[in-house]
């Protein structure tokens, strides 16, 4: 594929895809909720939706945007991020103008239907938490989840009283250290890139919020591999394209398989290799070619939202740290509880990198509060 193809992204916030898209010598058309700066900076073109986080993506806004964008180039296809889990019609409809570089509505649909999944787990002998779209009768220790959720903010416990009135399904809490396997996936073949391990930026009332994530998770080889067998066993009963991410929780010699996001997710700026590029990467696979073996990661990296503690007003002028992404214009207005930036880190070991994201969140955060008007 030419090096000067135009691609359309429509994500949640496109800004890591855009990065990468950049790095693999593609020119990103963007559309999603924020237009951060520096995905402005990316974006040949972008159009910012306003139906915003709390609606999701209306599909006429959506398709109004994509048709600007692609309406003076000729781009090859759209490649959608998170934003479209609960969406599989939505994906349908762009399929229908454009096409889609990524996983299909139907793939999605299965996926994200929690019986559906259940029984493609129990089919391909991989753990997963028993489920149930009835209520238990004794709610302690199960959750409640809405279908097609991500970041963790659609979860709550029954027990507490927290739970959603409609939650979509519920799910036994299993323990376990929640790891994440970035699969690149085509033909009916998975290639994990990788592991991360992920942690929770919890709230009272949505305490398992995601919060950043770090590679490399710290998993004993022969855990490593059950988890790619897992991963393998599935792909092979329902064929993936491109990136996708699978979510465990690890425990000892045990696992629990929790979901699969059947997308481009939230730990691309930590796996980004050197050599190329993983947008790149998603390119080929959806033309259904994998790479020989994975690329070369060295070191550790890590990724952190840094979310409000409190509404600002208006986000200041700032000179953004280069650590920092997804940043936002000044003079937005951020509800406490929304994100503010993202913020990485680089170290030589996985400690070291969660430390330093931890502390560069913290930093951002007081410089972000001792500039408010």
């Amino acid at each position: 594929m030419d090096s000067a193809t135009h691609v359309l992204i429509a994500a949640v916030s496109g800004r890591a895809l855009a990065a990468s898209a950049r790095r693999g010598g593609y020119v990103p058309l963007v559309t999603d909720f924020f237009g951060d700066e520096d995905t402005l900076a990316l974006a040949h073109a972008h159009v910012r939706l306003d139906a915003g986080l709390a609606r999701g993506m209306d599909a006429d806004e959506l398709l109004e945007a994509l048709a600007a964008l692609a309406a003076p180039q000729q781009p090859a296809g759209t490649v959608c991020g998170t934003g479209f889990e609960d969406r599989p019609e939505l994906l349908a409809r762009v399929a229908r103008r454009w096409r889609l570089l990524g996983n299909g509505p139907e793939t999605v649909a299965r996926l994200k239907d929690p019986l559906a999944f259940a029984a493609l787990c129990r089919a391909c002998d991989v753990p997963h938490p028993p489920t149930s779209t009835t209520a238990p009768a004794d709610p302690s220790g199960w959750l409640a989840k809405r279908r097609g959720g991500a970041g963790g903010t659609h979860v709550t416990m029954v027990a507490d009283g927290t739970a959603d009135a409609k939650p979509g399904y519920f799910q036994r809490r299993v323990v376990g250290a929640p790891v994440s396997a970035l699969v690149l996936a085509a033909g009916g073949c998975a290639m994990v890139l990788g592991f991360s391990a992920q942690w929770s930026a919890p709230l009272p009332d949505r305490p398992f919020r995601y919060g950043g994530a770090v590679r490399p998770a710290a998993l004993a080889p022969a855990m490593a591999d059950a988890l790619a067998d897992a991963v393998q066993r599935l792909v092979s009963a329902v064929p993936l394209i491109g990136l996708n991410s699978a979510d465990f929780l690890v425990d000892g010699d045990a696992f629990w398989l929790l979901e699969i996001n059947p997308r481009p997710g939230a730990t691309i700026d930590i796996f980004e290799p050197a050599e190329t590029s993983l947008f790149a990467l998603h390119m080929a696979a959806a033309r259904g070619v994998l790479p020989a073996r994975p690329p070369a990661l060295t070191g550790a990296a890590a990724t952190a939202i840094a979310y409000a503690p409190h509404d600002i007003h208006a986000v200041p002028a700032m000179d953004w740290p280069e650590w920092t992404a997804d940043r936002q214009t000044a003079g937005t207005i951020v509800k406490a509880g929304e994100p503010v930036c993202t913020v990485l880190a680089d170290a030589h070991d996985a400690d070291a990198a969660k430390d330093l994201v931890d502390r560069r969140t913290a930093a951002i955060l007081a410089a972000v509060a001792a500039r408010r008007p």
